[in-house]
Parts: structure tokens; sequence; C-alpha cells
């Protein structure tokens, strides 16, 4: 027997007592904590450390901005005026963490401003209906099918970087949630209309990042709002998956090919930076 603040508690019965307490759950299966908002707050984090530590560097022309920037095959490094131009590795020889690590990665001050702002202004809202474990799977799910797009649809000696792929990801699972709960997804629907439309005609942005994000971001919120209740955690986190197996899929395909054809820029000009 344990002492208690009134008489005694027996440590098996206390035991089987918590077993009988239900967990404070979520609307679709989250579970709800202190602190809803903590994997946003982590993502908001890694981004400005690595953009932080990209201008440390010396920025754009960095050998650290090449290294994380996402490069379907190799593209071309200027260090500098006068300088010779550097082969940089892409996915298809090796560099496999351009996929994640492309997506924290961001150069431009005005970058990392317009994505962590709207990180900052979705984030918490999607991570409190899903929760912790939801909300990130569905942000790094939508990461990668952007580089998945990006992958297979972009300039094979381009390096891309930014976090809007995983963002467009977000915004489709919010207007899926809306939908369901009878919110304004009107309001949500035109705004991603507005930020494709921006992506189509912006040369410089990566319209393959922000499309494939979307698409992954999309089908993973509507697994995970209309998962049947009995059955919820299996469908949500099935779909996921799947969607995560096929994006690495096509991923392994297109590498493999770029690798074995090796496809070399005719000028360095073929090198561009698309941003997300």
């Amino acid at each position: 027997m344990n002492s208690a603040a009134v008489g005694f508690q027996c440590p098996s019965c206390v035991k089987e007592g918590a077993k009988s307490v239900r967990t404070a759950r979520l609307p679709y299966g989250g579970i709800r904590v202190g602190n809803p908002t903590l994997i946003t707050s982590i993502l908001l984090g890694v981004n400005i450390v690595i953009w932080l530590a990209i201008q440390a560097a010396g920025g754009g022309n960095s050998v650290l901005a090449s290294k994380l920037a996402l490069v379907p095959n190799w593209g071309l490094r200027s260090p500098g005026v006068g300088e010779t131009a550097e082969v940089v590795d892409g996915v298809a020889h090796g560099a496999w963490w351009q996929l994640i690590t492309a997506d924290f990665t961001h150069i431009e001050v005005w970058h990392i401003a317009l994505n962590m702002m709207a990180l900052y202004l979705f984030g918490p809202a999607l991570e409190q209906i899903l929760g912790r474990l939801r909300f990130l799977t569905l942000y790094l799910v939508s990461g990668l099918t952007g580089s998945a797009a990006v992958m297979l649809f972009s300039n094979a000696h381009g390096g891309t970087v930014g976090a809007s792929g995983a963002l467009f990801g977000v915004l489709g699972a919010m207007a899926v949630v809306a939908y369901k709960t009878g919110g304004d997804y009107q309001g949500l629907l035109s705004l991603l209309a507005i930020n494709l439309l921006i992506t189509f005609t912006v040369p410089s942005i990566s319209w393959q990042g922000h499309l494939g994000g979307l698409v992954g971001g999309t089908l993973v919120g509507i697994a995970m709002v209309y998962a049947p209740k009995a059955r919820r955690t299996l469908v949500q986190f099935t779909v996921a998956g799947a969607v995560l197996a096929l994006s690495i899929g096509l991923i392994v395909v297109r590498a493999q090919y770029l690798h074995e054809h090796e496809f070399y820029p005719k000028d360095p000009s073929t090198f561009s930076r698309g941003l997300q």
C-alpha cells in the first residue's frame, strides 16, 4: 500500500483505474496535448536556423546552400566572379537527403519571410485539429510529394529550395477540413487559386513543387478527415504511407533514369534555382 492524501492506495488498483481513463482525443483521432502547436514551432525554428546558417556560410553561392537544395541530376555552383564553376551532385548521384533538406532551405529573406508567415498562420490551426503526429505526417509527406514532382518535371540540373510544397499541402488539407465541417472552404480555395496563378506566371517559382505538395497534402488530408472512425488510424496512415511509397518509387525510377543517361547542360546558364 502507498500513502495518499487521504488514506492509502493499492498500486495495482491505481494501475487498473488508469487503464479505464480514456485519452482525450481530437476530432480526427489525434491526442489532445498541453502544447498543441509544438510541431509548428519546431518547423518554424528549423527553417529559420537553416536560413541563418546559409547566410553565415555565404548565401546562395555557398557550399551549404548547394548541398541542401534539391538538384535532380547534377548542377553547377558559381563560387564568385571570375571563379570556375563547380559541379554539384544531385539526387541521381547519391544526394538523397536533398529530397528533405530542400523543404527547409531558403536563400532570399523575402522567400523565408513569406513561407514562415504562411506556416505561422495556417500551421497551428491544422495541428490543433489533427494533432501532432498526423500534422507532422501530412507536412512531411506533402514536402516529399513536392520533391517527387520536382524530380519528374523540373530541369534536371536546376536547384529547387523552399517550404512551399509542404505549405501547399497544408492549405489543401485545410480546405478539406473546412469542407467537411462546413467552414469557409471557398475562401481557402480562392487563396489556393491566387497562389497557383502566381506560381504559373512567375518564371522562377517551382510550379512542380507547389502542385506536387498540394496533391499530396490534399490526398492525405482527405484520408485524415474522412477515414471511418472504427478503423481511423489504420486508414489514415495506410493512405499516407501509400502516397509516400508512390512518391519514393517515382523518385527512384527518375533518379536511376537520370543517372544512366547523364544529361549534361550545353552551357552553365542551364542551371537555375527554382523557388518553392
